[in-house]
């Protein structure tokens, strides 16, 4: 594993710490630590096992799950060590567990400058009623959708300097968003859940989140920018064309 993705790692495994209700710590079974929040109990965000890396029998994941998560309709395991998730992949589906892969992209922030117009931070409470329309098109359970909405703020626990950044069409109303973690002391910085409104898209708002990510990031010193996109999805090419480079992968597995 390069450098650059052991540091990102360790920033997502700090991240998830970070923002946790409850952290159950397993020293028993090393690089294995599980993150739980009875208040969004239906987010994987909030309630999964995390590994880092080697140290634990891939056979032990599925009880651990199920012994420090709870009762649940799905159960979660994020693998950020690739090669390791590889070793864990066949035990997982034996278990039941589907895998999803995300490709890790980064840039680099040398020259970036805010864009015209600009995506600027915003109070979540104003861009609420945005996600929450948007959530509704992707999910039927009203709590479900609910809790994806709400459990956004408990994300600015996760790195020292949080933003949820907003770009509004000429009307004021949010069209696109996106969170933008910054960390200086790890040299890096995240742009996450980048979303445009299904009746804004095609009007260039994912440029201007994207710019102003990459921008904010280069004024406090941070020289990486980098983000998740799915292995399988059309976002991946729409990145690497404005200049993001795959670095690594990472897998995450849930039962259905």
């Amino acid at each position: 594993m390069s450098d650059l993705l052991e540091r990102v790692s360790a920033f997502r495994a700090s991240f998830a710490r970070r923002h946790a209700e409850e952290i159950v710590e397993l020293p028993e079974f090393p690089g294995v630590f599980a993150v739980r929040n009875v208040d969004y109990v239906l987010s994987h965000e909030h309630n999964q096992l995390i590994v880092t890396g080697p140290g634990t029998d891939p056979a032990a994941l599925p009880g651990l799950a199920a012994r420090w998560l709870g009762q649940r309709r799905q159960y979660a395991i994020t693998v950020l060590d690739e090669q390791w998730a590889e070793r864990a992949a066949p035990v997982l589906a034996e278990a039941g567990y589907e895998r999803d892969t995300a490709v890790v992209m980064v840039r680099g922030t040398a020259g970036c400058e805010l864009p015209e117009p600009v995506a600027l931070p915003t109070e979540f409470a104003a861009m609420r009623e945005a996600v929450l329309r948007q959530q509704s098109e992707w999910h039927e359970d009203g709590e479900l959708l609910r809790q994806l909405t709400d459990r956004r703020p408990t994300r600015l626990r996760g790195a020292e300097q949080v933003h949820f950044l907003a770009a509004r069409a000429a009307d004021g109303e949010v069209a696109a968003w996106a969170d933008l973690y910054l960390e200086p002391a790890a040299g890096l910085a995240q742009v996450e859940d980048l979303v445009t409104a299904a009746h804004h898209r095609g009007a260039g708002y994912g440029d201007t989140l994207l710019g102003s990510g990459l921008a904010l990031a280069a004024a406090a010193g941070i020289p990486q920018l980098f983000l998740l996109a799915d292995a399988d999805g059309w976002p991946r090419e729409w990145y690497a064309r404005r200049g993001f480079a795959e670095i690594g992968r990472s897998h995450s597995f849930h039962t259905n």
